[in-house]
C-alpha cells in the first residue's frame, strides 16, 4: 500500500537512521506486533517494557510508512468536539476520550525524554473559528471542556490579532499540546528495543494469520512462521485489508514545510500550533529548527498516482489559505508531501480485538486527525487487553460502537 507522496520532510531530514534486518527464519514471542510506524513503537515499548517478549515485523523499512509523512501536532483535541461527542456517547464518555488524549501528553514528553533528540516541545493550540457562524459552536465547546478542567481561554478578534496575527472572529486557546519528531522516535525506540533484545524486523511482509483459541501463527512472504500467543496489528492505515468490515475511510492529505524563517514573522506561533474549525482545515505548527510546517487540504483521493499529481497544486493552495488566514505572513514551501490517513465515522480510534480473528489478535487503528495521542493514550489499553485486565477505553475504543451505531 502506498501512503505517501513528494518529499515528506522527517525522511530528508533523517534519512535511513539505523539498519534493521529481515525475518528469515522461524520464530516465537509473546506478542508479535505487525507494523514498523510510531504507533508499532509505542505498543511495543509499552509491552516489553511490563515484561512481554515482543517481535516486531514492518514490510516497509521502519518508519517509512505513515510516519514519515505525518506531521505530528499532539493534541488531545480531537477531531470531532467534545459537545458532538456527548451528544452521541454521553458527556462521560465524551469527557473521557479527550482526558485520555490529554493525559497521553505528558506520557509521550516522559518517552521523548528517555530516547532523547526527537524534537518534542511543550506547545498551546489555538482553535480558531473560520467564519463568524463557527464561533457560538466553538464558545459551547469551550464551556464545556472548561466545566471539566480543561485549561482553556477565548480570544476574541483583536485579541486574536495582535498575538497571533490571524484574522478570525475568535479562537479557543488550548494550554495543553506538543509537537515530536514522529520518524525520528520511531527509530529511536526501535533501536532501543532491539538492544534490549527485543526482534525488530523490516521488509518482512505479513501475507497470511492463523488463529487458535491458544495462539497465532504469522506467514511471511519468504515463508517464515512466526508464532506469537497474541498479536497487534499497528499497521497504520493499511491494518483495515485485514478486515472484511470496512471501518473507516481512507483520505489524502498534504502538506509543506518551510526553509527555518524569523522568529519575529511568525508572531505567537512559534510556541502555538493553530487549526481552524472548517473542514477540512488549515493547520500549522513550528519545528524545532524554526520552519513552519502547514497543512490540510484534505480529500477523498486514495489513488497513489492521483494523489501524487496533486501535491504541488495543494501546495499552492495552502499558501494561499496561509496568507489568507495571517496576512502578514507569505510562504515558500520548502518540501512538499502527502500522505494517506482515516477517518472514523465519529472521529475515534480502534483498540482492540475483531469478532473476525478473536481475543488472540488486537487492531491499534489510532485513526484521525491526532493519531499519535491515539496511539500513546491506546498503549496501555492493549497491553491491558492482552493481560486479561478490564481498562477504562475498552468500550469506548472497540469495535463494539459499530454495532451500537447501526
Amino acid at each position: 500500500m502506498d501512503l505517501k507522496s513528494g518529499y515528506p520532510f522527517w525522511a530528508i531530514k533523517n534519512g535511513l537512521m539505523h539498519a534493521f534486518p529481515q525475518l528469515q527464519q522461524d520464530a516465537r514471542c509473546d506478542v508479535a506486533v505487525i507494523g514498523g510506524g510510531i504507533s508499532g513503537a509505542l505498543i511495543a515499548s509499552e509491552l516489553a517494557e511490563h515484561g512481554h517478549e515482543v517481535v516486531v515485523v514492518e514490510q516497509r523499512d521502519i518508519g517509512w510508512g505513515s510516519s514519515a509523512a505525518s506531521t505530528a501536532l499532539l493534541q488531545y483535541e480531537i477531531d470531532t468536539h467534545m459537545i458532538d461527542l456527548a451528544k452521541r456517547y454521553g458527556e462521560d464518555n465524551a469527557v473521557l476520550a479527550y482526558r485520555a488524549c490529554a493525559e497521553a501528553i505528558p506520557l509521550l514528553q516522559e518517552l521523548a525524554a528517555s530516547v532523547r533528540d526527537v524534537d518534542f516541545r511543550h506547545m498551546h493550540s489555538l482553535y480558531y473559528a473560520s467564519r463568524r457562524r463557527h464561533v457560538p459552536v466553538l464558545q459551547a465547546e469551550l464551556a464545556m471542556r472548561h466545566k471539566h478542567g480543561f485549561e482553556v481561554s477565548w480570544l476574541a478578534t483583536e485579541a486574536l490579532r495582535e498575538a497571533y496575527g490571524i484574522d478570525a472572529p475568535g479562537a479557543i486557546l488550548s494550554q495543553l499540546a506538543a509537537r515530536i519528531d514522529p520518524y525520528r522516535t520511531a527509530y529511536r525506540l526501535f533501536a532501543r528495543l532491539q538492544k534490549s533484545g527485543t526482534g525488530v524486523f523490516d521488509r518482512t511482509a505479513v501475507m497470511r494469520i492463523d488463529t487458535t483459541s491458544r495462539g497465532v501463527t504469522l506467514h511471511t512472504a519468504d515463508g517464515v512462521r512466526l508464532r506469537a500467543a497474541h498479536a497487534v496489528f499497528a499497521a497504520g492505515y493499511a491494518s483495515q485489508q485485514w478486515l472484511d468490515q470496512r471501518v473507516a475511510y481512507n483520505r489524502s492529505s498534504y502538506a509543506f514545510i518551510t526553509d527555518p524563517l524569523d522568529p519575529a514573522r511568525l508572531h505567537g506561533l512559534a510556541d502555538t500550533m493553530a487549526w481552524e474549525s472548517a473542514r477540512p482545515y488549515l493547520y500549522l505548527r513550528t519545528t524545532g529548527d524554526g520552519r513552519l510546517l502547514v497543512g490540510g487540504e484534505d480529500d477523498a483521493i486514495d489513488i497513489p498516482a492521483r494523489r501524487d499529481a496533486r501535491v504541488d497544486r495543494k501546495a499552492r493552495k495552502l499558501v494561499k489559505k496561509v496568507a489568507k488566514a495571517i496576512p502578514d505572513l507569505v510562504l515558500t514551501p520548502a518540501f512538499a508531501w502527502a500522505g494517506t490517513f482515516a477517518e472514523t465515522d465519529d472521529g475515534l480510534p480502534f483498540f482492540g480485538p475483531h469478532p473476525q480473528y478473536g481475543s488472540r489478535v488486537q487492531f491499534a487503528m489510532a485513526y484521525g486527525g491526532n493519531g499519535i495521542s491515539y496511539s500513546a493514550a491506546g498503549a496501555p489499553l492493549i497491553r491491558a487487553l492482552i493481560e486479561r485486565r478490564k481498562h477504562p477505553m475498552a468500550q469506548l475504543f472497540s469495535f463494539g460502537r459499530l454495532d451500537r451505531n447501526d
